[in-house]
């Protein structure tokens, strides 16, 4: 019967509950039509039902259901319950049997799959031996390998520590280079300072009493010693082109004044020895060009210098023109536009086989000792290292007895120089510009003992936050990174101000140290600002750097001055000098106090300082170990009408000073026995009465960091060895007001 299930529950049913009690069931007297009993030859209906369930060993296997037309007497019911035992057994020996079987089947499954996996083991047993064997050789042979890699690793290791060992004695000798070039640069500069200061004041000739020829011996003279001091400079430059510390500070230059700085060079030169001299600008030639103004200048006047020496008969050309693109040698960095400057000569040529020798240091094209023309051969070498960090190149094409053509390839504009000079300050990564800009290391230290007022530089430009800014930020940052005592030094802080009215109301605000001044800002910006200078005399020691690109021609550097009303006035074409000017303001003597600039109402005051004439009778020290720079500093000094007072060493000078209140300015030379300037810089500072003396150092200029060491012992300016007379006067009376 399909009906009935196939699985009852425990506890369910009549038979759940007989599987779930462990006991048989007895149930008389059914109900009609509960069940009926059917045969072949008809059917009944029981009259009574027992439930047998089948247990052995406590685990029921089963329930036996049986129905009886009587009722099941007791001898029934006791057959039943040992009939039950009987089956039970024979059920659990069934179910043993079918799981011995099922069993077996799956011991002989398992066995058929373990016989297959041994083979396949067997196989793969086979094969690994097999590996194994290949292995061991392999290992035999890695095992030479390594046997041979220890070797090398061992010369490796040797051949390092020679390389150490020779990069120690490099750099050693690097560094006693430097000290060498250094100490050899003042060494001959100190003779050389003298015989161009008496040479100088000779050829004045200020007592009348020479005649024209000894003039002339004098002016001869002279102009040996700067040639000289040519020499010195062109060494020191191959020093640091082969030290990597020759820097480059971008800047605009305009073609037309560059062009106009050729003319006045050179053409005196070529009309003296009768030659012409041509200047040519193609068409499509860039107004200006984005580069190193100084650097530019200096590569041009060795190209040309060199063209007008080699050439006695016919000329010399400057071409500038747009360089073809299939023309640019390697090299140089791309981007945009290239611009060529193509120096053209009809002199001696140059052989072949010596076009590229000639770029060599000390190398020239005849280098015998019966040689014509003189020269040590570093003016190539330093023009093609130059142009390089220009982000150029230099090439040459020459025909022996028919000339040279050398052409300088320059970027208009290089790509990184653009990203520098269009970056606000703060945008600039913290050694982004140490790449680019050449700055000066951290000057002016100013000792004293007490702590000083917080110093303010006003930038006023065009734009805000422009180039000038970009400057005055970094060398103040230069100025207070890494000071170990800056606890008491005082703040610096760069304001920038567009058109004078803005800077009216921060100097108005507060007093500034020191101003910077763009000079090409429109609408006469600064001249507007300059006439606001006039009109308070409390601004007149204030110092106002005039930035232009380019040096001002003299009428408007008059007429400005005029404007300034007896300020500190200078006019700086290019970014490094603006950057050294800088320094040295902020580590100059403390301004007074500045009031209100701009007073439209009120008409400019004159000046206080109007008709006095210079400072006559003041006592300068002039600290050096030489007698022959005393001499000649001294002779300089005396003709001006100051009063000089002479010290050998530091520590003489530091005895004067105190024996001598009457000193109003020290000339400090910077390398001396016993005490050198250096240390008695710092020694004059560290004294209260003396902390704003003006202190000049007297260095050599010999390696980039000998100007700003000075200055951070505390100098308060410097001049350079072989010191001009103009130069060396103006500083004075800079620091010498009348």
């Amino acid at each position: 019967d399909t009906a009935r299930p196939t699985r009852i529950a425990f506890g369910r049913t009549l038979v759940g509950q007989a599987a779930r009690s462990r006991r048989t069931i007895m149930v008389n007297e059914l109900p009609p039509g509960y069940l009926t009993i059917s045969s072949g030859l008809g059917e009944v209906v029981p009259a009574a039902l027992v439930l047998l369930p089948i247990v052995v060993e406590g685990q029921v296997l089963g329930v036996i259901e049986l129905a009886s037309v009587a009722a099941f007497s007791q001898i029934n019911q006791d057959f039943l319950e040992m009939l039950m035992e009987t089956i039970g057994v024979n059920v659990n020996t069934i179910v043993a049997n079918a799981r011995t079987d099922e069993l077996l089947t799956e011991s002989q499954r398992l066995t058929g799959e373990l016989q297959a996996r041994s083979a396949e083991l067997q196989t793969q047993q086979e094969e690994l031996q097999h590996s194994n064997a290949e292995l061991e050789d392999k290992a035999s042979l890695l095992a030479a390998q390594n046997r041979d890699i220890e070797a090398k690793n061992l010369q490796i290791e040797q051949a390092r520590q020679e390389l150490e060992a020779r990069a120690q004695q490099l750099s050693l000798a690097s560094k006693y280079k430097s000290e060498f070039l250094a100490n050899m640069s003042h060494e001959l500069r100190t003779p050389l300072n003298s015989l161009l200061i008496l040479a100088q004041l000779l050829a004045q000739n200020p007592s009348r009493n020479l005649t024209p020829k000894q003039v002339e011996y004098a002016g001869i003279i002279h102009s040996a010693g700067s040639d000289l001091l040519q020499l010195i400079n062109d060494i020191l430059d191959l020093s640091k082109v082969e030290a990597g510390k020759m820097d480059v500070s971008p800047e605009r230059v305009t073609l037309r004044q560059l062009i106009e700085y050729v003319e006045a060079t050179f053409r005196p030169m070529t009309s003296q020895k009768g030659l012409e001299f041509t200047v040519v600008t193609a068409p499509g030639a860039p107004a200006d060009l984005l580069t190193d103004d100084s650097r530019l200048r200096q590569v041009l006047r060795n190209l040309l210098s060199n063209a007008v020496k080699f050439t006695e008969r016919g000329g010399v050309e400057l071409a500038v023109e747009p360089a073809p693109d299939d023309e640019v040698p390697g090299g140089v960095v791309r981007g945009g536009p290239v611009v060529a400057f193509r120096v053209k000569d009809t002199g001696i040529g140059i052989p072949e086989q010596n076009l590229e020798s000639i770029f060599g240091a000390f190398q020239q094209a005849d280098g015998t000792t019966s040689r014509k023309y003189g020269g040590t051969g570093l003016g190539l070498s330093i023009t093609r290292e130059i142009a390089q960090l220009l982000g150029g190149a230099v090439t040459v094409d020459s025909t022996p007895d028919r000339g040279s053509t050398f052409t300088l390839y320059l970027p208009v504009a290089r790509p990184d120089f653009e990203d520098l000079l269009a970056l606000a300050p703060e945008h600039l990564p913290a050694d982004a510009s140490s790449d680019v800009l050449d700055r000066p290391a951290p000057v002016a230290e100013l000792t004293g003992g007490h702590r000083r007022r917080p110093r303010r530089l006003l930038v006023v430009e065009e734009r805000p936050r422009g180039l000038l800014t970009l400057v005055a930020e970094s060398v103040v940052a230069d100025l207070t990174h890494g000071r170990d005592d800056a606890g008491d030094r005082p703040p610096l802080d760069v304001i920038t101000a567009v058109g004078a009215e803005e800077a009216a109301g921060a100097l108005a605000a507060e007093p500034c140290h020191c101003v910077v001044l763009e000079l090409g800002m429109p609408d006469d910006e600064a001249s507007r600002f300059l006439r606001a200078l006039r009109g308070d005399s409390a601004l007149a020691s204030v110092p106002v750097l005039v930035h232009s690109g380019h040096r001002a021609d003299a009428a408007v550097a008059e007429d400005l001055r005029s404007r300034a009303a007896g300020g500190t006035l200078e006019f700086l074409a290019g970014l490094d000098e603006l950057r050294e000017r800088i320094a040295l303001h902020l580590a100059a003597e403390e301004p007074g106090d500045v009031l209100s600039l701009v007073r439209p109402e009120e008409p400019p005051r004159p000046d206080p300082r109007a008709g006095q004439g210079p400072p006559v009778g003041r006592t300068v020290l002039v600290v050096d170990d030489d007698a022959r720079n005393l001499f000649a500093l001294s002779g300089i000094l005396e003709l001006h009408g100051f009063r000089v007072l002479h010290a050998e060493n530091g520590r003489r000078g530091i005895e004067a000073l105190v024996d001598h209140p009457e000193v109003a300015l020290v000339l400090m030379d910077v390398m001396m026995p016993e005490m050198d300037g250096y240390t008695a810089t710092a020694e004059i500072r560290r004294i209260p009465r003396y902390a704003e003396l003006p202190i000049i150092a007297v260095t050599a200029k010999a390696m980039p960091g000998d100007r700003e060491k000075s200055l951070a012992s505390g100098a308060s300016d410097y001049v350079t060895k072989p010191v001009d007379t103009k130069d060396l006067i103006a500083c004075v009376r800079r620091w010498l007001p009348a």
